[in-house]
């Protein structure tokens, strides 16, 4: 089966080509089924709880997570941290293919007036491994402005918990009028 999703929205036209088989997709990706794998055990690991389902294998849930109908990004630990991780739905709405979204500085998710306000969200974070109910804006590729609200955001740590960089999660959002 071949699907191609195209979104359209004035004043622009973004399309996406979805023809990518199975085994070329994104999550496939042995780096990308292993930083899932991180993403899960260190949401469960500060919240307490899980971020999908965990069932099926390492790759089922990197499947899973890049096609969950939620916003799912996170960065690296850089000191200007690069995104390294969005999935299919914040790809959509930056209005950004991976290899686009993968070499952004994550600060510039955010307008220059409204990244003080991020920086102290992300190192409350920090300090005590994730932060809930994050309300802010954020622009996309193309300019549009949209607010992000009660996102989570968590630092991502690996087994020994060294932290490795951080993720955020949000469902809602709104677009700004006139954008």
């Amino acid at each position: 089966m071949v699907l191609t999703r195209c979104l359209y929205r004035l004043p622009f036209t973004a399309c996406r080509d979805t023809t990518t088989p199975v085994k070329d997709a994104l999550w496939n990706d042995p780096r990308i089924v292993e930083w899932s794998q991180l993403l899960l055990d260190s949401y469960r690991h500060w919240l307490g709880n899980e971020l999908i389902e965990r069932t099926g294998d390492a790759m089922e849930q990197a499947r899973r997570l890049f096609e969950v109908s939620f916003v799912v990004v996170s960065h690296g630990a850089e000191p200007d941290p690069v995104l390294n991780y969005g999935n299919q739905v914040a790809l959509d709405l930056w209005e950004v293919s991976w290899e686009q979204f993968t070499a952004t500085p994550s600060r510039l998710t955010a307008e220059a007036d409204n990244r003080a306000e991020r920086e102290r969200m992300l190192a409350q974070a920090r300090v005590q491994g994730f932060y809930d109910g994050y309300n802010g804006v954020r622009i996309s590729s193309t300019g549009r402005r949209f607010l992000v609200e009660k996102a989570v955001i968590w630092t991502v740590v690996d087994v020994a918990e060294r932290p490795l960089g951080q993720a955020a999660t949000f469902s809602v959002w709104k677009h700004a009028v006139g954008s």
